[in-house]
């Protein structure tokens, strides 16, 4: 007998997938209003730099689109294509952050890539998940 998650078409990974989606989008709009403090919680230092307040940005445009992409897609051919492109792009930045370690304190490292590989990973149980349906 199949739980009522599986009879209406959604699962837990489902699910994930669509909280890390809304999650993109919230921090894409809080790195958007105010990247200074969003560098400052991330360990980037806090002083005014507007070049890198212009790279927060760019990062929180990139956060809004994927969020948003996965969210307004109206299928699930949209889904597993938004799914799929997110994943990729956390990846990146898992290899983006190992890569910069020896420049950057290591609780900055490791706070980056945790969170860059959770959602690779919820990005690749979403790949698979739609591979073996």
């Amino acid at each position: 007998m199949a739980d009522a998650k599986e009879e209406d078409g959604r699962d837990r990974v489902d699910e994930m997938a669509t909280s890390l989606a809304r999650g993109r989008v919230a921090l894409g709009l809080a790195a958007l209003a105010a990247p200074r403090l969003t560098v400052k919680l991330m360990g980037l230092g806090g002083s005014a730099d507007p070049g890198r307040d212009y790279v927060a940005r760019m990062f929180a445009a990139r956060e809004i689109a994927l969020g948003a992409g996965y969210l307004l897609s109206g299928d699930d051919s949209g889904r597993r294509l938004w799914a799929r492109i997110g994943l990729a792009v956390d990846s990146i930045d898992v290899a983006s952050g190992l890569k910069t370690r020896r420049g950057m304190p290591l609780w900055v490292t490791a706070g980056a890539v945790a969170v860059a590989g959770g959602a690779a990973s919820i990005g690749a149980a979403k790949v698979a998940r739609d591979l073996v349906r």
